[in-house]
C-alpha cells in the first residue's frame, strides 16, 4: 500500500527533544497545510462540526526499528517492552496517531483551507496520511487499564523556575506553551539525576534549563 502525504502540519517544534511525549498534554497550535491536489475545500466539508480529530502522520525523521522491543526512555531505557506494547516512536511502520482539537478553519488566498489544531506532539514539517474525526461514543473508553503509563500518570509534574525577564523574551502567543512544556519534563528519565544544561528549541527559540531530579531552571532564552 502506498500512502500519500496529504498534508504537513508546522509546529514549533524543529527538533525531536522536548516535543511533547502525547498529544493533548500541551497547547502547542499546529497549522495543517494540505498539499495541492487536497485544497479543494469539500475534502474538510463538515469537519467543523467536531471537536477534536485523529491524525495519521509518518515519524519522518527516524530511522527503521531495530528488533522486537524498545526501551522507553520514561521507564528509564533500561527495560525492554514489546513495541507493539509501547508507543515508542521506532516501528516498523513508521506511523503516528495524535489526538487534537479542532481551533478553526482559516481560507488562506494560496494556500485553500488550513486547519488550526491544537495538542500536537509533531515535528514542523510532519506528513500526514490521513484525518479522521474523533467520535466520543466510539473512541472514549475511561476507567480502562494502561499498562506502564498508568504508573507514570500518576507522577507529579517537575517544579518549573521561568523568570518573568526571560518567559517575556518569547513571544506572547508562545509563553504558555512553553511553561507547559517544561513542566512535562522534556527529558528522559535516565537524564533527572543529571545537573547538566539542556537546550529545547522552540518557534525559532532556544529554551536554556538547567535541571535536578524535582525541578528545572530556566537561565536563558536565545533567538536562534
Amino acid at each position: 500500500m502506498e500512502l500519500k502525504t496529504i498534508a504537513r502540519i508546522h509546529t514549533g517544534f524543529t527538533q525531536k527533544f522536548g516535543i511533547p511525549r502525547q498529544s493533548g498534554l500541551v497547547s502547542e497550535i499546529g497549522r495543517i497545510v494540505f498539499e495541492p491536489e487536497y485544497r479543494n475545500p469539500n475534502y474538510i466539508e463538515g469537519i467543523t462540526d467536531y471537536d477534536y480529530l485523529w491524525l495519521i502522520w509518518g515519524f519522518s525523521k527516524n530511522k527503521p526499528l531495530d528488533g522486537a522491543t524498545v526501551r522507553p526512555p520514561r521507564l528509564g531505557g533500561e527495560k525492554h517492552m514489546g513495541v507493539f506494547a509501547t508507543r515508542a516512536p521506532f516501528r516498523p511502520n513508521n506511523i503516528g496517531l495524535s489526538s487534537v482539537k479542532l481551533v478553526g478553519v482559516e481560507q488562506d488566498e494560496k494556500l485553500g483551507p488550513v486547519m488550526m489544531v491544537s495538542g500536537v506532539d509533531m515535528l514542523d514539517g510532519t506528513p500526514i496520511y490521513d484525518i479522521k474525526p474523533y467520535i466520543p461514543y466510539a473512541d472514549a473508553h475511561p476507567g480502562v487499564r494502561g499498562g506502564f503509563t498508568d504508573e507514570l500518570s500518576k507522577e507529579a509534574q517537575v517544579q518549573v523556575e521561568f523568570p518573568d525577564e526571560l518567559l517575556d523574551k518569547l513571544p506572547k502567543e508562545y509563553q504558555v506553551a512553553a511553561k507547559e512544556l517544561l513542566l512535562q519534563d522534556p527529558r528522559a528519565a535516565y537524564d533527572r539525576n543529571k545537573e547538566r544544561e539542556f537546550r529545547l528549541a522552540f518557534h525559532g527559540y532556544d529554551i536554556i534549563f538547567i535541571g535536578t531530579e524535582e525541578k528545572l531552571v530556566v537561565i536563558d532564552i536565545v533567538k536562534l
